[in-house]
């Protein structure tokens, strides 16, 4: 699947919610117009405005209305802010291969530059001219959903007994919810039945799980294009499918072992590679990889009830792309 092809799909659309991002961002003030400028021109694969816009042509044939627009538009300016604060959080110098915000202006600056694409976020959603208030809902349920996982990871951070019951949470509120939001708003945003609405919220859970899983995969592939080292999410004490994967072919004690070389990764970085090695010894990117092939499948199979059409053809491939993606 190619991005550009999507982006021209969508045609006039998309050109409408990039505007609408620029002007929602605009400020008399010059240094954060520059600053906004710079995040918006490495601004990724921009999935979820993407995501968002095909749900919406899924789920009509008219034009789309305003609403549809500025849900889209809102999703990524909320992924954005998240992005900013988790640099701060995480401590991260690069992102997507560039330099952070965090790295260039320091903490400070991106938490405040990820508050303001915050309230931007919101302020297209409150501006809604119909369904208002249960878009304003679902905005905020996810913020409430971003807020706990950060939460949940850290505290399993510390314990280093996650389980792959605990993941799926985790990863379900700070990725998958956003994709939740971003679809399930969209139908809304063109008057979609209930089950319709169903379909493509159920859609958007597995697609965004099936992301955050091939994400983490990442992490222990080495030569994978994601602008960013191996061995991050050791580091950072996460344990994450590839290596729940792993503890399912392991004795308790080896289990153990490795859990303790979690809890002391700070002190001793070199364990990073001990625990990659392990990871692969014991199956585990099969197993993340089988994982990630149900949510596909999951995802696909959730929208198969939805009218044939080019943009739901185009959500089919998306959950495809998912599981391949290189990036």
């Amino acid at each position: 699947m190619n991005i550009d092809r999507l982006k021209e799909f969508c045609g006039e659309d998309w050109n409408k919610v990039d505007l609408r991002m620029r002007k929602a961002l605009k400020s008399d003030i010059g240094l954060l117009n520059s600053v906004n400028d710079m995040i918006l021109s490495h601004s990724g694969k921009q999935l979820r405005p993407l995501l968002s816009l095909l749900v919406a042509k899924a789920c009509t044939d008219a034009p789309l209305p305003e609403d549809s627009l500025r849900v889209a538009a809102a999703a990524e300016l909320l992924h954005n802010a998240t992005l900013l604060h988790d640099d701060v959080a995480d401590d991260s110098d690069f992102r997507r291969g560039n330099p952070t915000l965090n790295y260039l202006m320091g903490p400070s600056v991106s938490v405040l530059v990820g508050d303001y694409w915050l309230v931007a976020a919101m302020n297209e959603i409150q501006g809604a001219g119909h369904f208002g208030p249960r878009l304003i809902s679902i905005f905020s349920r996810t913020l409430t959903h971003l807020a706990e996982g950060e939460m949940m990871q850290l505290q399993k951070a510390r314990k280093g007994d996650t389980q792959e019951e605990d993941y799926l949470k985790i990863i379900f509120r700070k990725t998958a919810s956003l994709f939740e939001a971003a679809s399930l708003a969209a139908a809304i945003s063109v008057n979609a039945p209930a089950e319709v609405e169903e379909a493509v919220r159920k859609y958007a859970v597995s697609l965004g799980i099936a992301f955050q899983i091939r994400d983490d995969i990442f992490d222990y592939s080495p030569g994978s294009d994601v602008g960013k080292p191996v061995g991050v999410d050791i580091c950072e004490q996460k344990i994450t499918m590839p290596l729940l994967g792993a503890f399912r072919n392991a004795t308790p004690e080896e289990e153990a072992g490795i859990r303790a070389m979690i809890g002391e990764i700070h002190e001793h970085k070199e364990y990073a590679s001990r625990i990659i090695g392990f990871v692969k010894e014991k199956g585990g990117i099969g197993y993340a990889g089988k994982r990630l092939d149900d949510y596909v499948s999951a995802a696909a199979g959730a929208i198969s009830t939805l009218p044939e059409s080019p943009a739901r053809r185009y959500l089919e491939e998306m959950a495809y792309y998912v599981a391949k993606r290189d990036r």
